[in-house]
């Protein structure tokens, strides 16, 4: 069974950084696709940023583009998200998560087979 734990929120100005982490457990990491993805109460989940394993292929929701990064350590079983320019609009819960058989439905919650429980980021302004 895969665990992820995600780490690294907090509370930063607008303006400010944040880099998340999210550790993997349980299967071969460098197998797995892996996603980022937010969540506001009363909103639905909504993707972020992914990347896949077979040729490490990245994607970005429009918002983010520019401003966060997605990237592994195979070695460490991690996958981050670097978050630059950090506006109050990316407050929220980020979440990360794995997906054996990422294609090109990465930016779709119900493809992804394990979460992690989640770490609050706040931006004030």
């Amino acid at each position: 069974q895969v665990q992820l734990v995600e780490s690294g929120g907090g509370l930063v100005q607008a303006g400010g950084s944040l880099r998340l982490s999210c550790a993997f457990s349980g299967r071969s990491f460098s197998m797995y696709g892996m996603g980022w993805f937010r969540q506001v109460p009363g909103k639905e989940r909504e993707f972020v940023a992914a990347m896949r394993w077979s040729d490490s292929s990245t994607y970005y929701t429009d918002s983010v583009k520019g401003r966060f990064t997605i990237s592994r350590d195979n070695a460490k079983n991690t996958v981050y998200l670097q978050m630059n320019s950090l506006k109050p609009e990316d407050t929220a819960v980020y979440y990360c998560a794995a997906d054996r058989f990422m294609g090109m439905r990465y930016s779709v919650v119900d493809e992804y087979d394990y979460w992690g429980q989640g770490t609050q980021v706040t931006v004030s302004s």
